[in-house]
């Protein structure tokens, strides 16, 4: 029960230990020319570039050590996870071993930044002093605006693809469905890969086909948003196998309450103020509230929102030209996923090459993301698109259409980019899988 307690905290995105990692948790006035705060894919990807630029001793990253955050995870595999797929264990490594060797790891939480005075206080009261700060804090997940959660977890039948710490939960319910309503949620909210929490309905169906299941279930995806996918050409394929495969679809409709014990989802209409609807389930497949990391909402870094407010094409802070932004936490106005922290990276890296010469940045973000949407245990469609909500697409062919190639690049290709390109700081771009395609080809 304490483990699931803490699931507010989401760390952001996602061998032997290396010595050369040099530690800290002393009570004591630090300085660096960069600090990078956040471990996930965007604070690894650019403290290796940062590496390469300044030298490791110029470089500090602060990123926690507790049990929970000791291990770095490829969460865009947990879909799969939750499907039963692929497991648990094979989405994590060591955070020791993706932290670039002779970079300062601060190992505790930041509490508060001040880009006043150039500073940043972390939780076991260490102060920190920069010359430069990528805030790369990921965001904030809120099981607990849900009523009955986090504690409902502790019930069978419910799971999250969301954590490391409910994602096998979400297998397990599935594997146990014996018939009745399978029911989806998507948020109220800004959520990280947005794409996720109907993917795992495809797959349920998928499953429930193969076990001879289907017939028995009803597969109910409930979801805030007045669209199934905010872009039209990949929306109306996704509507096409909803059709087919008999699944429903209700919009506008957002997750209050889960009653465990009675199996019991609760949704408000979003449309019709004061509206609720009980439903009852066999399975539930929640998709948690999502927010700002606390470390910046209210600061003097946030918008009015609490995202970390930068400029959409250089991720530049608008305020302080010596703070950037990378991924999740920021309020970029494109989706929040793997693929932009991979297109985001090689702009920002621009960016601060630039700015240390006193130059103006030259290199502009698009607003490139993906979305690998997968809709069976062989089937994705490739979703790319930019600010405009224009498709970007890498491949010479109908990306909405679904495809086996797609998904063993997700499945196969894809994760190992992300910890032997990504993270080292050696892929990424606008329309990194065009790169890739690129790359391929000659």
């Amino acid at each position: 029960m304490a483990a699931l307690r803490g699931l507010g905290r989401c760390p952001p995105r996602s061998v032997s230990v290396s010595s050369l990692h040099i530690s800290s948790s002393v009570s004591a006035k630090q300085h660096y020319k960069m600090l990078v705060l956040g471990g996930g894919s965007g604070g690894i990807a650019m403290s290796a570039r940062m590496k390469r630029m300044m030298g490791a001793e110029n470089v500090a990253v602060v990123e926690p050590s507790e049990a929970r955050s000791r291990m770095h995870y490829y969460q865009p595999i947990w879909t799969l996870v939750g499907a039963g797929a692929k497991t648990a264990a094979s989405s994590g490594r060591s955070t020791a071993s993706v932290m670039p060797s002779g970079v300062k790891w601060v190992k505790s939480k930041v509490e508060e930044i001040n880009p006043d005075a150039n500073t940043v206080r972390t939780d076991d009261g260490t102060e920190i002093s920069y010359e430069y700060l990528i805030v790369a804090l990921g965001l904030q997940l809120h099981y607990e605006r849900i009523k009955g959660l986090p504690d409902g977890f502790e019930h069978p039948k419910i799971g999250s693809n969301y954590s490391i710490q409910t994602v096998e939960k979400t297998w397990n319910a599935l594997q146990n469905f014996k018939g009745g309503n399978a029911v989806f949620s998507f948020p109220n909210t800004p959520v990280k890969c947005a794409g996720a929490p109907q993917k795992i309905m495809y797959l349920s169906d998928a499953y429930l086909r193969k076990t001879g299941k289907r017939s028995q279930a009803k597969i109910i995806y409930n979801t805030s948003l007045p669209v199934l996918f905010g872009i039209k050409k990949y929306a109306d394929s996704l509507w096409e196998i909803v059709k087919q495969r008999d699944l429903q679809v209700n919009l506008r409709q957002n997750l209050i309450e889960v009653r465990a014990d009675k199996q019991e989802a609760v949704f408000e209409n979003l449309d019709k103020p004061g509206e609720t609807t009980v439903v009852e389930y066999e399975m539930l497949h929640v998709t948690p509230p999502m927010g700002p990391s606390l470390a910046i909402k209210g600061g003097p870094l946030a918008d009015e929102v609490g995202w970390l407010d930068v400029d959409r094409d250089t991720l530049q802070h608008k305020r302080y030209p010596n703070v950037f932004g990378i991924g999740d936490c920021t309020n970029l106005p494109t989706a929040k996923t793997g693929a932009a922290v991979a297109a985001q990276s090689a702009i920002l890296n621009r960016t601060i090459s630039k700015t240390l010469k006193k130059e103006k940045p030259d290199k502009k973000y698009d607003g490139y993301t993906s979305c690998p949407l997968v809709t069976s245990y062989n089937t994705v469609i490739l979703a790319e698109f930019d600010y405009n909500g224009q498709p970007l697409e890498t491949f010479p062919i109908n990306q909405a259409k679904e495809r086996r190639l797609m998904y063993h690049m997700k499945v196969d290709l894809m994760p190992h980019l992300y910890w032997h390109g990504l993270l080292r700081g050696l892929w990424g771009g606008p329309g990194p899988y065009r790169k890739l395609l690129h790359l391929g080809m000659k």
